[in-house]
C-alpha cells in the first residue's frame, strides 16, 4: 500500500455561520467538532484518494478558553486564544472544544474512529513526547517533578511548554502507556512530534512493544537531520520520516525559482535505500500554503511539484486540508498574523474549507488532486515499481531545460510510467531522450514500447508537449 495521509486541524474543519472575529474567542467564532465528521464528509475525503486521516489537535492542550465547569480552567501560558495543539495538558483525554458532550469527549473520539474506519480510512493522531504544557493537569497518571528538566521551559519559541526528562525511566514507561492507551481505542498510527529530540534508545524500546500488541500500527517521525535518518529507521523502528529537508525544501525552492529542477536528482541520491521510508508532503501545519503570496500565489502553479512528490517513490504522500482546494492562508487570524499559514493557535476560518463544506464553490484543483492521488495508489509501477532518473541524459538544449523540467520513469515487469513535469509558467514542446540503460535496468523490450501516438525506443527522443506549470504522465 502507498498511504495517502490527509492532515486536518480538527478545530478548523467547519463552516462558521457568521463573520470571523480576528483574535476571537471560541464563543465568538466557534470551531469544528468531532461530530461534524459524519459519513457524508468522511466519504468526500475518501473520494480524494485518502487512506488515512491525521486528526491534528485531538489531545487536550493548553488554551485560553475557560472550561472551569468541567474542571479545566483557562491557562496563562498560551499562544493565541485557542492555544497550540503541541502544548498538551492531558495525554489521556480529548480537547474539550472538539466535543458536544464534554464529559464524554473520549467516547465521542472513539465514535469518530469507528466512523472513519467505516469510511475505509485509518486514523492518525499526534504523539507529543518531547514536551508538555507548562501546567500539565492530566486527569490521571500525572507527571511529577522528576519527569521534567530543571527550569522546565523548552528552548526556542516553545515558551508555552516544558521539556520532559528521558533520564528518568519512569518517563519512558509513562509514554509507552500513553501510546498503548490510544492504540487500544482504534488509532492506526502516530505522527511523533519532534521525535529527533527524544533519545533513539527510547524509540528502539517502545515501538516494538506497541507493534507487538498492534502489529499494523504506523509510526511517523518528525526528523530534520538527514545524517540521522538511518538511525531513526533502522534503530528507532520508525516506518516513515518527514522528507522536509530534502524533497520538500528542494521543490519549494524550485517553485520560487531559487533552485534548478535538476536538484531533485540529488534528493533521491542522498537518501539511498531510505527512500521508501520517507513521507512526502507539499504542505503541513508548520509550512506556508502553496497558494499563498509567499510561494506560488495560486494552487495550480504548484501541480508539477505535487506530481513529483506523489509519484517519485513508493513512500506515503500527505495533503494538508485545503491544499487540494487552493487554500491561500493569507488571513490575519490573530496570534500568527498574515504569514501565509493556516493558524494553529486561533479560532479561525479556512475559507476554501468553509466554501467546500457549504458546497458553494466548485474547485477544479480538487479533481486534479483526486486523479493524481488515485493514480498514485492504484498503479503498481508507482506503488512498488523501480525508479529511473532521466536527467543525466537530457542536458540543457533547445529542446529541454533541466532548470525548469524534470523527468523520470517508474516501472514493473508489466507496466511502465513516464513522468515529465514543467515548472515554467509557459508551455513547452520538448524532446526527451530515453537511454538504452533505462531499458536494461527496467526490463523494457529493446524493440520499444508504445502508448497512443507516443513511442519509446532506446537512445531515441520522445516528443512531448508540456502545459504551463503542469506535466504529463504516460502509461505504457
Amino acid at each position: 500500500m502507498k498511504p495517502i495521509i490527509y492532515q486536518i486541524l480538527t478545530r478548523l474543519y467547519y463552516s462558521p455561520s457568521h463573520p470571523i472575529v480576528i483574535d476571537g474567542t471560541l464563543e465568538q467564532n466557534g470551531c469544528g467538532r468531532l461530530r461534524d465528521f459524519n459519513a457524508r464528509r468522511l466519504q468526500a475525503i475518501h473520494e480524494l484518494g485518502v487512506t488515512h486521516i491525521w486528526y491534528t489537535g485531538i489531545l487536550d492542550h493548553a488554551t485560553q478558553t475557560d472550561f472551569s465547569t468541567y474542571g479545566l480552567p483557562a491557562d496563562a501560558d498560551v499562544k493565541g486564544k485557542a492555544g497550540s495543539p503541541y502544548a498538551v495538558r492531558d495525554y489521556y483525554n480529548v480537547a474539550p472544544e472538539l466535543a458536544t458532550d464534554i464529559p464524554n469527549r473520549l467516547h465521542e473520539f472513539e465514535l469518530l474512529v469507528r466512523r472513519t474506519h467505516r469510511a475505509g480510512m485509518g486514523v492518525i493522531i499526534d504523539f507529543v513526547p518531547n514536551h508538555v504544557a507548562r501546567h500539565y493537569t492530566g486527569t490521571f497518571r500525572p507527571f511529577t517533578d522528576c519527569n521534567y528538566y530543571p527550569g522546565h521551559i523548552c528552548d526556542g519559541d516553545w515558551t508555552d511548554t516544558a521539556k520532559l526528562n528521558y533520564g528518568e525511566h519512569d518517563t519512558w514507561e509513562k509514554m509507552r502507556d500513553i501510546l498503548l492507551f490510544w492504540a487500544a481505542r482504534g488509532v492506526d498510527g502516530f505522527r511523533c512530534d519532534m521525535a529527533e529530540l527524544v533519545p533513539v534508545a527510547f524509540w528502539q524500546w517502545v515501538i516494538p512493544q506497541i507493534k507487538s500488541a498492534h502489529p499494523n500500527i504506523l509510526f511517523i517521525a518528525e526528523v530534520y537531520q538527514p545524517c540521522r535518518y538511518a538511525e531513526y529507521v533502522h534503530q528507532g523502528g520508525f516506518d516513515y520520516l518527514y522528507d522536509k529537508v530534502g524533497l520538500y525544501d528542494t521543490l519549494i525552492a524550485i517553485l520560487k525559482r531559487h533552485e534548478s529542477a535538476s536538484a531533485i536528482t540529488r534528493c533521491w541520491q542522498a537518501l539511498g535505500d531510505l527512500g521508501p521510508h520517507m513521507l512526502h508532503f507539499m504542505e503541513n501545519h508548520d509550512e506556508q500554503r502553496l497558494a499563498s503570496d509567499f510561494i506560488c500565489g495560486e494552487g495550480l502553479r504548484a501541480l508539477p511539484a505535487m506530481m513529483v512528490s506523489a509519484l517519485i517513490d513508493t513512500c506515503p504522500v500527505m495533503v494538508y486540508f485545503g491544499q487540494e482546494l487552493g487554500e491561500r492562508g493569507m488571513e490575519a487570524e490573530g496570534f500568527s498574523g498574515r504569514d501565509g499559514k493556516t493558524s494553529i493557535f486561533d479560532y479561525a476560518e479556512v475559507p476554501t474549507i468553509s466554501c467546500w463544506l457549504k458546497k458553494q464553490t466548485p474547485f477544479g484543483l480538487f479533481d486534479r488532486y483526486a486523479r493524481l492521488l488515485h493514480f498514485a495508489t492504484s498503479t503498481p509501477a508507482i506503488t512498488k515499481g523501480k525508479f529511473f532518473d532521466l536527467m543525466y541524459v537530457n542536458p540543457s538544449s533547445d529542446h529541454f531545460d533541466p532548470h525548469r523540467q524534470y523527468a523520470f520513469l517508474r516501472a514493473t515487469d508489466d507496466e511502465r510510467i513516464l513522468v515529465c513535469v514543467n515548472f515554467d509558467d509557459a508551455p513547452h514542446d520538448i524532446r526527451l531522450r530515453i537511454p538504452s540503460h533505462a531499458f536494461d535496468y527496467l526490463g523494457i523490450p529493446k524493440e520499444g514500447i508504445r502508448t497512443g501516438h507516443v513511442s519509446i525506443c532506446p537512445d531515441e527522443d520522445v516528443p512531448l508537449h508540456l502545459p504551463a506549470s503542469d506535466g504529463v504522465i504516460l502509461r505504457f
